[in-house]
């Protein structure tokens, strides 16, 4: 597949600039999406293959403005409502309700 996400080796991006003591999860919630990873790959049975195919799916200007970690995210949705496990109404649901601050 050539999108997107394969910008490795392309010229004219720029140099990767490496964060000096770059912390492991710049943000708590990467952490639990790391963690989301290995329960929702035995879980939901999806193969490491289709997780790439999801994050490959993501449109092209979203990709790009989204973090590494959104894109698990999207991949673990894919993922979830493939297998019926979860619907997206019940995904916006629940975001709508943790955007109001709601548990």
């Amino acid at each position: 597949m050539n999108g997107i996400h394969d910008l490795g080796g392309m010229h004219g991006l720029g140099p990767v600039v490496a964060e000096k003591n770059e912390p492991v999860f710049h943000e708590e919630w990467e952490g639990r999406a790391f963690g989301l990873f290995a329960a929702t790959f035995v879980f939901a049975g999806y193969t490491v293959d289709e997780f790439r195919h999801a994050i490959e799916k993501i449109e092209p200007a979203h990709y790009l403005e989204s973090s590494y970690y959104e894109h698990w995210m999207f991949a673990f949705e894919d993922a979830l409502i493939k297998r019926g496990f979860v619907t997206r109404e019940e995904l916006d649901a629940r975001m709508a309700k943790l955007q109001k601050g709601g548990n």
